[in-house]
Order: structure tokens, then sequence, then C-alpha cells
């Protein structure tokens, strides 16, 4: 049987002006705002699909209206202090609740099931599990426990961020696996890259296709890529 797990999917609310800012300087405010509920959609359904799992958005302040959400959506604010602090703070909180807790970004929307199902796998035999970003971040984190720390001087949006990340797991003597490598949509190259997985079929984030076929037939110009 899956051993039950907390996801947490990360994601601020989606205002006007202040979301996807390095998208938006490309493809506008609007539909940057726009893109970003889409992200978020996709990963949320994308985190729902997973067997045995209590889903939980993470963010820095109520999101009202700005994502969509359903009624009863359970929402845990990331409260103070940087990144690391906060993601551990809201992987703590899961893990009072659930065996295993991960952390994934809502800019990677339509994750893969086999990357989905490799993590729950590895965490069978490990005590973290990472997914390497291609800009040297990372969309998931697993873990089994996090003791308080762990994150601690991590540098984040860095080109040595998952590696990082790894060290300061494996200094508090865990276990660690990495799953293949994947990416977050934060500039139009990503944008570019996401839609042709779209197009092949590699990646299912139906929302995400919706907005990108209403900025196309509004005139609203994404590249070619």
């Amino acid at each position: 049987m899956t051993e039950r797990a907390c996801i947490c999917v990360f994601a601020r609310p989606a205002i006007l002006g202040q979301t996807k800012t390095r998208l938006a300087a490309a493809v506008g405010d609007a539909a940057a705002a726009d893109l970003a509920r889409a992200f978020f959609a996709d990963a949320w359904a994308s985190a729902h699909k997973q067997p045995n799992a209590q889903c939980v958005l993470a963010t820095t302040a109520q999101p009202g209206g700005t994502l969509n959400l359903s009624p009863d959506t359970e929402v845990w604010l990331q409260g103070q202090g940087d990144l690391g602090a906060r993601i551990e703070r809201i992987l703590r909180r899961g893990l009072a609740a659930e065996p295993l807790a991960f952390a994934v970004a809502a800019d990677v929307p339509g994750l893969p099931p086999r990357l989905w199902h490799a993590a729950r796998q590895l965490l069978k035999e490990a005590d973290a599990v990472i997914g390497p970003c291609d800009d040297g971040g990372f969309y998931l984190l697993g873990l089994r426990r996090c003791p308080p720390g762990l994150l601690a001087a991590v540098p984040w949006s860095a080109a040595e961020t998952c590696a990082r990340t790894v060290a300061r797991l494996e200094a508090a003597g865990m276990r660690v696996r990495q799953l293949e490598p994947w990416f977050d949509i934060d500039e139009l190259p990503d944008l570019w890259r996401f839609r042709g997985l779209l197009q092949r079929g590699d990646v299912v984030a139906p929302n995400t296709r919706q907005v990108l076929a209403d900025l196309a037939t509004a005139g609203i110009d994404v590249g070619q890529g």
C-alpha cells in the first residue's frame, strides 16, 4: 500500500503586477497573472492525483480569489523568514500529520506521473528525495523528517541551490536520493519549452494549455520558441 503523504504546493497569490515578474516582462502583467493561476491549477490537479495523500496550499498570504480555490482547500501560511525557514515550517507541519511530506512548486504544472511515482518509491529507502531543476534549483523536496535548521544558509534562486540543499541534508545524516532533472517556468524560454511538451503530449496541463490558446486568440505574442 502507498504510504501516506502530505503534498504541500507552494504558491503566492496571483496578484496583478506582482506575479511571475520575469515572465511578465515578456508577456505583460495580465498574461503573467493568468498563467500563474493556470500553473497553480495544473500543479494542484497533479498533486490531487497522487494516491493516499493530503494536499495543502502553502502560501505567503491568504489568496482570496486570486487562485480559483475550492471552498474546502486547506491553506497553510508559510510565515516569516527566508524560503528555507518557510519550507521547513510547512514540511514539519506536514510531517506532524503524515509519515511523508513533499514541497512542490506551483510553477511546475503537470509534473509527469513518473516523477511522482519515483519520488514515493525512493522515499521507501531514503530520508529525503529531491528533484533538481535545470537552473540549479529544485522542483520537489520530499522528507521523512525535518530537523530544525535543516535548510539554513542555503542560497535561494541561485545556480547552487539544489547542490547546497543536498549538502545540508547529508550533513544532517539523511540518506538522500535524486530524481531526474525537470524545470520550472520562470522566463519566456521556459514557457516555450513547456508549450512544446504540451503539444507533444508529454505533459498534461489543461489549464495552462487553455490560457496559452486564449492568449494567442487575443493576439498576445508569447513567441515561437
